[in-house]
């Protein structure tokens, strides 16, 4: 086994001092940590193993040697072990009785009730790049994580196998398998099939979330609970009627309306759960962020100018290249069944929001400031 913590791997040396030699042997515990225990002589029984382990009797004790190929050895009290040319590692645990299992068809007696799925990867030397699972005839196997336990008192031998970790992913109704946790979109498009250039609008769905565009620059985490699947929706999809009319809900004042056509970016007012919004979209975003872009969301208060916009909302949420957590971000909106990140950001004492001259034209100055600030311009 690989698992030994001490220095030097391999066989233990002995020392000689001038008088006695010392000899050594590498003892574990249920966690299968190893440490070095002295002993003065090779010819030991499994009682005497069990005392220079630390116990002051061998009753209740299991002391299993560690074979070269692994496989682990019962050995009773009063068996004899010869140590001058035989492996000298050994699991020493209190433990009345020995329990069955398998590791890839590799048999073992493991003296302890429970077992982790970590204790089973050092005992079987399984590799990090294959999980491993629990074997059960009535239901899916179970893929094990290092901290999930399994309780071997149940009736006929436990089988564990080792399998290459596979991930899945749905992308429009073509099912990926992939051998690593995380995908950019654009990889999981093309190796779907899909044209990632061809211009969709992109959703990744998340069980009990709402859908949440992404974009082709976006890498999923597959190991996250509940990723269902990426569904792709062209872009413009209409009747012939040609391009859809941005929604209205409610006017701002004109001076806003003038500056957002100014602008030239497509802005809608939107209006969900009694919560007024202005959503810009594809807003563009100084260097140093991980995406160019971004939907940008004002919430208008109903008594908006009299009342001031407070700080700003982003979709997705905004990260910086660098990597760098940007504090404050802690608001949440929901607008078009999807979550944005507000950023909680104020004008200072000195200059307050004064209804006649602010605006969503002063509001998006702040805007601006507040993402160049995070680049330290």
């Amino acid at each position: 086994m690989q698992t030994a913590t001490t220095a030097g791997a391999g066989r233990i040396q002995d020392e000689d001092t001038g008088g006695a030699a010392h000899h050594f042997i590498e003892v574990a515990d249920q966690t299968l940590t190893y440490r070095q225990v002295q002993i003065e002589d090779l010819t030991l029984t499994g009682a005497q193993l069990a005392i220079a382990a630390g116990f002051k009797s061998a009753d209740d004790v299991s002391v299993l040697q560690v074979l070269p190929n692994g496989e682990l050895e019962d050995v009773r009290p009063t068996e004899i072990v010869h140590l001058h040319r035989a492996e000298r590692r050994f699991i020493v645990i209190a433990s009345d009785r020995a329990y069955r299992l398998t590791i890839d068809g590799q048999l073992f007696d493991w003296p302890c009730r429970i077992v982790s799925g970590g204790l089973l990867r050092k005992l079987g030397q399984v590799p990090a790049d294959k999980g491993i699972y629990f074997e059960r005839h009535d239901q899916p196997d179970c893929l094990l994580g290092d901290h999930d336990l399994v309780d071997l008192d149940a009736a006929g031998v436990e089988a564990f196998v080792s399998r290459k970790l596979v991930w899945k992913l749905n992308v429009q109704g073509v099912l990926l398998e992939l051998h690593a946790p995380t995908v950019v979109v654009r990889e999981a498009l093309i190796l779907a099939g899909f044209n990632p250039d061809q211009g969709w609008q992109i959703f990744l769905k998340v069980t009990g979330q709402p859908k949440q565009p992404v974009q082709l620059t976006t890498e999923i985490d597959l190991r996250t609970p509940g990723i269902e699947k990426l569904r792709l929706t062209p872009k413009d999809v209409n009747n012939g009627e040609g391009p859809a009319k941005p929604c209205r809900a409610f006017a701002l004042l004109d001076i806003d309306e003038a500056h957002l056509d100014r602008l030239g970016l497509r802005w809608e007012t939107i209006i969900e759960a009694n919560r007024h919004w202005l959503l810009l979209h594809e807003f563009p975003l100084p260097a140093g962020y991980t995406v160019t872009h971004t939907q940008l969301a004002l919430e208008i208060p109903p008594t908006y100018p009299g009342a001031q916009i407070y700080g700003f909302y982003a979709y997705p949420p905004l990260a910086l290249a660098s990597g760098r957590a940007i504090e404050r971000t802690q608001l949440r909106g929901v607008l078009l069944d999807v979550e944005f990140h507000g950023w909680s950001r104020h004008r200072g004492l000195a200059a307050p929001w004064n209804p006649a001259t602010d605006s969503v034209v002063t509001q998006l100055a702040l805007v601006d400031a507040a993402l160049a600030k995070e680049m330290g311009e």
